[in-house]
């Protein structure tokens, strides 16, 4: 169930232990604030919500920011719903929210309009007006209002603190197994399949075109992919993430391959898994240059994922 943050909270979810966060990847330590929410509220019979802001509000601040989103918020809510929240609650992030201060943003919102018995958040959340609310204003303004509050310490994977930023590193850098393990599964790029230029068809390797709107941009390269198609089946491929420098004009897509799939997928929405990089895209002298780069990079992907 998906929630608006603008919206008063219908009766038999008030009275909920809310997590509370941005959650874009929903990684180790996001996941650690879900679950302390859910351990507060099991016993309490209490109802659990995950909430998470959209857009993310460093695309308020900083428009111009390249696109740096690890999921989408379809993504999140199955995160959500999987980890074992009743609802997720979405907070619209622009003007009116962002000049909220930090004493409405705790009475107004999370004790009036949402009716909230508690609130879950990392130890380093901040919110309200110029960020001037932090755990100990949360604490202090939320006590007189019968509002408890729970701060989750960050987790730390045995080198550094896990955070959405090393993700984000690591997928740059061409790194997704440290990427996967940091969020305990796969980065996955959802959207559409869309009509391309027909390439990979001539080629003998036909794809399917994703755009990646606001997904940050791993390293471009071609990747051992899984695709989750929307009748649940799952299948492996070999992607193109970039802009194909062998074609022209460049145009960036994802563009995985699918073994041994002959079926037409354009409109629906699928997930595709980044599971291994295999090498940076590259320009070919010609195209049958290409076809055995090709070949060989099915049979490199093939053998990773099996």
């Amino acid at each position: 169930m998906r929630l608006n943050g603008q919206n008063r909270i219908s009766d038999e979810l008030r009275g909920a232990i809310i997590a509370l966060g941005n959650f874009d990847g929903f990684h180790k330590g996001h996941q650690a604030v879900a679950q302390a929410a859910i351990d507060w509220a099991k016993p309490e019979n209490r109802p659990v919500i995950i909430a998470t802001f959209d857009p993310h509000p460093v695309r308020h601040f900083k428009p111009d920011t390249p696109p740096f989103r690890l999921t989408t918020l379809d993504q999140r809510e199955r995160l959500f719903m999987a980890a074992g929240a009743d609802a997720m609650l979405v907070f619209e992030f622009g003007e009116e929210l962002a000049t909220t201060t930090a004493e409405d943003f705790v009475k107004k919102l999370l004790v009036e309009r949402f009716g909230a018995a508690a609130i879950v958040t990392g130890e380093d959340f901040t919110f309200g007006k110029g960020r001037a609310g932090n755990v100990n204003v949360m604490k202090e303004l939320g006590a007189p209002l019968g509002l408890s509050t729970k701060a989750v310490k960050p987790v730390n994977d045995g080198e550094e603190v896990i955070s959405s930023s090393r993700i984000r590193e690591a997928l740059k850098s061409g790194d997704p197994e440290t990427a996967t393990r940091l969020l305990t599964r796969p980065f996955a790029i959802e959207g559409p399949i869309i009509h391309g230029d027909k390439n990979g068809r001539k080629l003998g390797f036909p794809t399917a075109n994703i755009d990646m709107g606001q997904y940050l941009r791993p390293q471009y390269g071609i990747y051992a992919v899984k695709g989750r198609l929307p009748d649940g089946r799952v299948v492996n491929g070999a992607a193109n993430l970039g802009i194909r420098p062998s074609f022209d004009p460049p145009k960036e897509l994802l563009e995985p391959h699918f073994f041994d799939l002959n079926e037409d997928l354009y409109g629906k929405t699928v997930e595709v898994e980044l599971h291994h990089f295999l090498r940076a895209e590259k320009k070919f002298d010609d195209l049958d240059a290409l076809i055995e780069q090709m070949d060989k990079d099915c049979e490199r992907a093939r053998s990773l994922l099996s």
